[in-house]
């Protein structure tokens, strides 16, 4: 099937408008989110929808009765062979937003789903299941995402990415939704479309609310249709600078106790993603893809510490100072060390590579402290990243080493760029100490980055950012400081090859995406490097 054949599967076409389709006027229920899946197994996925129950049972509304809704999971599009059945309700209690985690199907299989309430069809999703334990695939290939912020551009790169049929599954590596008010960020004439509520988002209404408006936007909701979603939170499906206790945009004082703010987020978001919670309600866990991969995935905001400001190194190199929890630390090296897997893919919500910025001209550190979050005098470290916490990093690097673990990747979002790194456990000892990770950085779907920030052409000045930035950071193969756009990590037994694709104009609907180039590691080699073969 085309990859163009998959959108009117979806119920949408290439430029759609975004609004949903409303319940019946008589009553009967309508499907206007899309649909969904997600956390694909050898032998099940999770499936999801929401439906609108009747007029006026709108997300966060808490109106609607609940409504009997079927499942049906089949071997070919036209649903000839159904091979999975069953039934869930839709309740306000969940927003009306339905999950069904399928189980009994065949591994690395292509299947098709949708939903039936009071005789209402969904649009029709495809999904796939991850190859089985044991078995070797030739390749494995991902789609890769983070930070869309739904005022600062069209989801073009959904787009792009719905239209192909090569993708095994998109993984969101964070800031699905953003939780500001209209008109803070981007500012003023940034704003390229609204958002919905209007006010900065604080409450369980207001969460839900915002993510049934991503959700109604036609791109988002091809993607979703067109592959199975793998994801991870970062800061914004909170607040800015989400910390354990509370974050850089949260004021008690006016907006109320921080873990009632974060209790209603974390609810919203498992509502409404086809993501399965897991220890403690929380985004951190593993998938794995027969022996080419296994995919272990963070939550770097439950259990993090406050970050530590700029230039205190008291606090940066504390060791009884966290990012990741000890639990979730112990966890992930366990799961390095045990894991047999070719490939051993970390799905890290910010940039695990250090950075310095010391050289970097002046006229470019407040928009570079603006995006990366840190002071605007003299850079040193961004502390939201690991380069703030480094005693979490040093031990997990150090464990990397000290058992000769191969193949490790850190999969990236957060700070709107593209960046190759290798990753040596000290930066300053770079190229003398060999790499023993390597990190591939994506930039945003839309949120502002270095030109957008300057209010310049992409590709004119940033290139003396880029050049100082490297000069500091020998480590650092590749930086684009401009594109926004996306990624596709193909995974075979010899390389894993990210191929960095960005947009003609973030703020056109119609956004055309070109290859900007390609880095690959080959296996054995924790070290990146610059290929000319993009994956086909």
């Amino acid at each position: 099937m085309t990859g163009a054949a998959l959108l009117p599967l979806a119920g949408v076409a290439p430029g759609a408008s975004a609004a949903p389709a409303p319940a019946d006027a008589a009553g009967k229920p309508a499907f206007a989110h899309g649909v969904a899946s997600g956390d694909p197994l050898p032998d099940g996925v999770l499936l999801w929808t929401r439906v609108t129950p009747e007029p006026g049972a709108v997300p966060g509304s808490g109106k609607g009765a609940p409504v009997e809704v079927d499942w049906e999971v089949a071997a070919d599009k036209e649903f000839a062979k159904v091979v999975r059945r069953g039934s869930a309700k839709a309740e306000a209690a969940a927003d009306h937003t339905v999950k069904a985690d399928v189980r009994g199907l065949e591994a690395a299989t292509t299947y098709w789903f949708r939903f039936t309430a009071d005789g209402v069809r969904s649009p029709v999703g495809r999904t796939r299941t991850a190859p089985a334990a044991g078995t070797s695939a030739d390749n494995l290939r991902f789609g890769v995402v983070s930070c869309a912020n739904y005022e600062g551009g069209w989801f073009a790169s959904y787009r792009h990415l719905a239209a192909r049929t090569d993708l095994h599954a998109v993984l969101h590596l964070g800031d699905y939704i953003y939780e500001y008010g209209t008109g803070e960020y981007p500012e003023g004439d940034g704003v390229v479309r609204g958002v919905e509520p209007k006010h900065e988002i604080l409450s369980l209404a207001d969460y839900r609310v915002r993510h049934g408006h991503y959700k109604a936007d036609a791109d988002l909701q091809a993607m979703h249709a067109a592959h199975p979603l793998v994801a991870i939170w970062d800061d914004h499906e909170f607040a800015d600078n989400t910390w354990s206790g509370g974050a850089g945009n949260h004021d008690p004082a006016t907006e109320g106790a921080w873990k009632d703010r974060m209790a209603a987020a974390k609810k919203a978001y498992f509502e409404w993603l086809p993501v399965r919670p897991s220890t403690e309600g929380t985004t951190f866990r593993r998938l794995r893809f027969g022996d080419l991969a296994d995919l272990h995935l963070l939550d770097l905001r439950s259990f993090r510490d406050v970050q530590a400001s700029v230039g205190d190194g008291g606090d940066i190199d504390d060791p009884d100072r966290t990012l990741t929890g000890r639990a979730q630390l112990s966890w992930l090296k366990k799961g390095l060390t045990d894991s047999r897997a070719r490939w051993k893919l970390v799905g890290n919500s910010v940039m695990i590579s250090q950075v310095a910025f010391g050289s970097v001209p002046a006229k470019f550190l407040g928009p570079l402290a603006e995006l990366l979050g840190v002071p605007k005098e003299g850079l040193a470290v961004n502390t939201d990243q690991w380069d703030g916490y480094t005693d979490d990093r040093r031990e997990l690097l150090t464990h990397l080493r000290d058992n000769r673990i191969q193949d490790t990747v850190f999969l990236t979002g957060d700070i709107h760029m593209n960046w190759a790194n290798d990753v040596p456990v000290k930066a300053a000892d770079y190229p003398g100490e060999a790499p023993v990770a390597t990190e591939f950085v994506l930039t945003s779907v839309t949120s502002d980055n270095l030109d957008d920030v300057l209010n310049v052409a992409p590709d004119t000045i940033s290139g003396v950012a880029e050049a100082a930035v490297r000069a500091a950071n020998r480590h650092v193969r590749w930086v684009d400081m401009d594109s926004h756009g996306y990624g596709v990590l193909d995974l075979t037994a010899e390389r894993a090859q990210m191929d960095y694709f960005v947009l003609s104009d973030k703020t056109d609907k119609n956004a055309t995406s070109e290859l900007r180039r390609s880095y690959r590691t080959v296996s054995g080699s924790q070290r990146v490097e610059r290929t000319d073969q993009p994956v086909r």
